[in-house]
């Protein structure tokens, strides 16, 4: 398990590590619309004796979420950089992830997701207002709410054992939450288990999808993904002060 330095200036720098009231802010909207999109679902599939198809739709919306976390986790990674309009933030901060790993261990909660929980907040809310089926809203809710937590499960494969709530351990140990395995992650040569969910689509996406994908952006668009190159400094784990 990774482990951090006690005297590391990212820790001293207790500031960036702490929450923000506007990050708090905007993890309450982000949960808000999500409980809300999960209440219709409920509400909806009570009122109208019709539980079988939510429940296949939260099943899908908690499958796809780990698929979509592993795509777009992969994209940050390998493409795009500081300067980058929109993601130029994430792919700074993703990289920062690679070099101060246990970084995320020692940051406040909503400081570590409050940017997702922006994200969810400006897609699911206008959904919530606009569509009452029961069955759209439990794909919605759970997969924006794993979507909106799925960085807290990439902090929870980053702690020691010790330091976890049993209950999280068991659903680590069934597969159903990130468990430590991740840690490969950040190995050289830094090109698998990009999925933050439950790590459910790892194996496929690493075996079969992403290789592929980045040999076709290589050869239509001649963009090398930074996993092809030797890893530079950014990408090294900084163990020491």
């Amino acid at each position: 398990m990774i482990k951090s330095p006690p005297n590391h200036p990212i820790l001293n720098d207790s500031a960036s590590l702490r929450s923000t009231w506007a990050q708090r802010a905007w993890v309450a909207c982000g949960c808000t619309t999500v409980l809300i999109s999960l209440a219709k679902a409920i509400i909806g599939a009570a009122e109208s004796h019709i539980w079988f198809r939510p429940i296949l739709a939260a099943l899908a919306g908690y499958i796809l979420a780990d698929l979509g976390s592993g795509v777009y986790y992969w994209g940050i990674y390998n493409y795009g950089s500081t300067s980058t309009p929109i993601f130029g933030a994430q792919i700074d901060g993703f990289q920062g992830h690679h070099k101060w790993p246990w970084k995320i261990t020692r940051t406040q909660f909503t400081n570590n997701f409050h940017t997702l929980a922006r994200a969810v907040t400006f897609t699911v809310l206008p959904m919530d207002l606009a569509n009452n089926n029961p069955i759209f809203h439990a794909f919605v809710g759970v997969f924006s709410g794993c979507i909106l937590f799925s960085q807290h499960f990439h902090v929870w494969a980053h702690t020691t054992k010790s330091r976890l709530p049993p209950l999280v351990i068991a659903l680590q140990d069934m597969g159903l939450l990130l468990s430590c395995q991740y840690a490969d992650h950040h190995r050289p040569p830094y090109n698998n288990n990009y999925c933050i969910v439950s790590g459910l689509w790892n194996k496929f996406l690493d075996q079969h999808v992403l290789k592929a994908l980045e040999t076709i952006l290589f050869f239509k668009l001649g963009v090398r993904p930074r996993s092809w190159s030797e890893p530079n400094s950014g990408w090294t784990e900084e163990t020491k002060a």
